[in-house]
Order: C-alpha cells, then sequence, then structure tokens
C-alpha cells in the first residue's frame, strides 16, 4: 500500500491534463488511468467537471482534480476565451495537486495543444518528464470545421502543435498517421513517439443476450455511438435514415444513436425536418448498461465520419466498439478506419449518403455475411486491438520515460510491443 512506503520509495506521481472531455467519461484517459495505478503509479487528473461532479473525488485510486467547463461556443473568440480559461484554471489545479509532491511525468491529451507553457515551467523547473498524448490533429481539426476558414489559426495551431511536439520526451500517438506526423512535422526520432491505440476494454464492453424491445417493433436496430460535432457526419446518418424510409420504403428499420456533443440540438431539429424522428432515437450521453443493451441488441453500426483531412487519418473508437460487440460496419473510405476495421466493415465512396443507405440495407438483409464479419470484427479485437495490447506499449512507455528496472510491473495479461 502507498501508505507504507518510506519516502525514499514512494510512488512515481504521473498528472494528466485533459480540456476536452470530463475523466472518466474520456475512456481512453480513463483506461490509461487505471493502467497506471495497476502498476504502481500515484495518478492525479485535471479536467472539466461532468454534470454532478464533485470539485475534486479519489476514484479507483485515481485523484480528481476538477474545474467548470466555458460554456458552449462556435465562435473563434469564443475559443480563444475557452482557451485562455482552461489554460488558467488547469494551472491553478496543478499547482493545488503539487502540494501533494512534485510530479515525475505530466501528460497532456489534445485537443487543444494549449498547455506547452504550463509543462515548459514544470520541464525546466523541476525537471518533469512531458509525455504527449496525441489524440487528434488540431490543424486538421480545424480544416474540417473550418473548410473555407483564414489561414491565421491554422498557422497558430501549427505554431502551438510545435511546441507541445518540442517540450515532450515522448509523444503517445493513436495510431501509425499520427506517429509519423509526430516525427515529420514535430520532429521526433522514431524512439520518442510509440502508437498506443484507443482500445476497446472487454472486460467492460461484454455481449448480454439482446432485447427486442430495444428495436422499437422494427425487425432491424442499426447504431451510432460517438461524439456529435461538426465533423462526425451524424447529420449524414440522417440522410441515410431519410433515404431508406423515403427512397427504398423500409419501415422495419430503426436507428439508436448514443452519445452529444455540439450539434446534437441541431441534428434533433434535423431528425424531424427530414421526418425520421419516429425511427431515430437520440439517447444523449448513454451509461454503460444501456451502451452495453443496445450494441448487444443492435445488427450494424455506423461509422458516419465524412472524409475530410482529420478524419482520413484518425482511429474511430466507435469502429472498434461495435466489433468488440461482433457487428458488421458500414463506413465511408477512410484510410485509417479501413487500418482498424479491415474485413468487418462495408466501404462507401467518402461522403455519399445515397450509397451509404443502400449498404445498410444490403447488410441488413444478408443474415450470414453480417454473421461472417461480425466474427471477423470480434476476432480481430480479440487477437489485436483490446486495451491489454495497448496498455503495454502504454506502460512502456512510461517504464523507459523513467528508466525503471524494479518496482513497476506490466499488468497480468499485457503483451509486450506495440498494437
Amino acid at each position: 500500500m502507498r501508505l507504507g512506503r518510506t519516502r525514499a520509495q514512494r510512488a512515481q506521481r504521473v498528472l494528466i491534463i485533459v480540456q476536452n472531455l470530463p475523466v472518466p467519461f474520456d475512456r481512453r484517459v480513463w483506461l490509461e488511468c487505471q493502467a497506471l495505478v495497476g502498476a504502481g503509479y500515484d495518478v492525479s487528473v485535471v479536467c472539466p467537471k461532468g454534470p454532478g461532479d464533485p470539485t475534486r473525488q479519489l476514484l479507483d485510486g485515481v485523484e480528481l482534480y476538477k474545474y467548470r467547463p466555458y460554456p458552449p461556443t462556435q465562435s473563434k473568440a469564443g475559443f480563444v476565451a475557452e482557451y485562455l480559461y482552461s489554460l488558467a484554471t488547469t494551472t491553478w489545479l496543478t499547482l493545488r495537486a503539487c502540494r501533494r509532491g512534485r510530479f515525475d511525468v505530466m501528460q497532456t491529451c489534445n485537443p487543444p495543444d494549449i498547455f506547452w507553457p504550463l509543462l515548459w515551467l514544470f520541464r525546466a523547473a523541476t525537471g518533469t518528464k512531458i509525455v504527449f498524448d496525441q489524440h487528434d490533429l488540431c490543424p486538421e481539426l480545424y480544416e474540417s470545421r473550418f473548410p473555407d476558414g483564414a489561414k491565421l489559426p491554422y498557422r497558430g495551431l501549427r505554431f502551438i502543435e510545435r511546441r507541445t511536439y518540442g517540450v515532450a520526451h515522448h509523444v503517445v500517438s493513436t495510431n501509425e498517421s499520427y506517429r509519423a506526423t509526430a516525427m515529420e512535422r514535430g520532429g521526433k526520432r522514431g524512439d520518442e513517439a510509440t502508437v498506443v491505440r484507443s482500445a476497446p476494454d472487454l472486460s467492460r464492453l461484454r455481449i448480454v443476450p439482446p432485447e427486442p424491445s430495444l428495436r422499437g417493433g422494427r425487425r432491424f436496430l442499426v447504431s451510432y455511438i460517438g461524439v456529435m460535432g461538426p465533423q462526425d457526419g451524424v447529420d449524414l446518418v440522417l440522410h441515410a435514415a431519410a433515404s431508406i424510409v423515403h427512397r427504398l420504403g423500409r419501415r422495419d428499420v430503426g436507428f439508436t444513436l448514443i452519445g452529444s456533443g455540439d450539434c446534437f440540438d441541431d441534428l434533433v431539429a434535423l431528425a424531424r425536418e427530414l421526418d425520421v424522428d419516429d425511427v431515430v432515437e437520440f439517447t444523449g450521453r448513454a451509461p454503460d448498461d444501456l451502451v452495453v443493451r443496445v450494441l448487444s441488441s443492435a445488427h450494424l453500426g455506423l461509422c458516419p465520419d465524412p472524409k475530410n483531412p482529420l478524419n482520413d487519418v484518425s482511429t474511430m473508437n466507435k469502429t472498434m466498439e461495435y466489433m468488440a460487440f461482433g457487428l458488421p460496419v458500414v463506413a465511408f473510405d477512410l484510410r485509417e478506419t479501413k487500418v482498424s476495421a479491415g474485413g468487418a466493415a462495408v466501404y462507401v465512396p467518402p461522403n455519399d449518403v445515397e450509397l451509404f443507405a443502400e449498404a445498410i440495407v444490403e447488410l441488413l438483409d444478408d443474415e450470414e455475411r453480417r454473421a461472417i464479419m461480425g466474427a471477423i470484427g470480434r476476432e480481430r479485437v480479440e487477437g489485436v486491438l483490446a486495451w491489454r495490447h495497448s496498455a503495454a506499449a502504454y506502460l512502456g512507455v512510461y517504464r523507459d520515460l523513467l528508466d525503471e528496472g524494479t518496482g513497476v510491473s506490466e499488468p497480468a495479461g499485457a503483451m509486450a510491443g506495440h498494437a
């Protein structure tokens, strides 16, 4: 137990900084926290509050410091104000967390890439090791959300991205495309950038018996799970649903969309406008129990992410969650989606809603093909993509960064090497 350690034997302290999601709602970060705690580290997190969250909490061995999130905004000036507020509040809570002692490692998770001044200060003043856990490519995120936007914000994002790369001792990337960017754009050597894929935790995502009642009296259930932002393509799901109902005349298909985001209210309104609100259910952010029940009852999962500079090189968590439940996937033909799903998905020419709708119906009507694809996906998750494989690579980064020979061990079942 930590309380029994002497000062010389103290657990090495890690601080993880997150801005865009609360923890443990951010599943990738929470799995990282649990891997670190299980390996003997003392872990703290600074992040925004979720609904009803306390300001400070000890949860499953992780000390959480939380601040009230900035009100939602869509303007460029609003984003700047949000980031300045987040930097200030994160700095304050980081200093509070330091009262228990210095941090051996600080990990920043993007988006955004705004915390490099704070990280630089700790690196220079205390020798803290810095890990950059790159979840998104922020310049490409800007290009995708504002395709006709001004160039100055893009150049600013490239500037702060370079500063974040520069202050980091090691970059953790979600896929090989991101790792290549860290080396090409960030100047990192191959041994300074490691792929740690976002991956489903099979201990949490357990298939349960299907519940026909969740299908709303329809023969088929199609599901989406994920963020509902401008670049996520959930509007394309609604247009595909309208095509299935009104053009193809299918009333036996229901859609359950799990998640929330900046576009949630607009999407609900769009469903009414397209006259598909009777076949589409929005759950909002859902607890694990409902997620498991819906995905265990669905017939296929949707990855409607349109092709843009960000999505083409990004790994979508939802893809692997569908695969964990043995669900075949319908997706647009994106580079990293094909790397993740392989033969578990049908790939539609990017951004073609009508072909997307037809692929859904064709797959629903082919039970044998669905079964084969679902089995391929589940086997791929178990053999390569499950979190236990990523956890080994992640803990290896910390072990190598701190040059540890003893005192920290991998969790049982972890496999060496990159997933």
